[in-house]
């Protein structure tokens, strides 16, 4: 896992956050030949997600203390931790977090550290994210299907993302090893400066507010 930098602990104001709009964004290049047919090449191996978080703009209050929280980031300088409102949980929004919703990895006698992740799709052709900015508190880890308890079986890295297993629980070979979660995404404002207009904004205009996600 990289080194974050330039990046606060901090959590977009969670009420604006949920009337944003956006989601996950995929770069590919596509090329039409000659014959009519296409040759289409991903540019980047990850998604990066992309919100406009103006739709969650309901008061003068809420402009304020979007302003202030840019001041605080100073723009574009440091990252933030952002709730997506469609893409929280291990789980389906609907559901509960559960300690056996995903993967990270499978036990071989020695190995005690391991990334939470979440699959998107099945079999070869699912796409793994790695989750970096879990919610303290609420990782639920198994092996083989037996919860573990955090703190006395392991513990968990809230700025990273990364499960350590003491030694006595270390999984053992071919253990699965799963994990339930909430998360936030880490972001950055993707503009040097808020362009907001009261006139406009009483006139029932949305400013636009972007951010992006910053890849580990």
């Amino acid at each position: 896992m990289a080194e974050w930098q330039a990046f606060h602990e901090v959590r977009f104001p969670t009420a604006i956050s949920f009337g944003a709009t956006g989601g996950p964004v995929r770069r590919n290049e596509v090329i039409t030949l000659t014959s009519g047919r296409e040759k289409r090449n991903a540019r980047f191996a990850h998604s990066r997600r992309a919100y406009d978080a103006g739709t969650g703009i309901r008061s003068l209050e809420d402009l304020y203390e979007v302003m202030a929280f840019f001041e605080a980031r100073r723009g574009t300088l440091h990252g933030f931790r952002f709730r997506d409102p469609f893409d929280m949980k291990s789980c389906r929004p609907d559901l509960d977090v559960s300690p056996t919703d995903q993967l990270i990895g499978t036990g071989d006698g020695a190995n005690r550290v391991f990334q939470l992740a979440k699959s998107y799709g099945e079999g070869p052709d699912a796409y793994v994210r790695l989750i970096a900015k879990p919610v303290e508190g609420s990782v639920r880890v198994a092996v083989n299907g037996g919860e573990m308890a955090e703190g006395a079986d392991f513990t968990v890295d809230p700025a990273t993302g990364v499960v350590t297993f003491e030694m006595a629980a270390t999984p053992a070979e071919g253990e699965a090893v799963t994990a339930g979660f909430e998360y936030d995404v880490p972001v950055r404002f993707n503009a040097e400066a808020l362009e907001i207009s009261l006139a406009s904004f009483k006139a029932g205009q949305i400013p636009s507010i972007p951010l992006v996600e910053i890849l580990p």
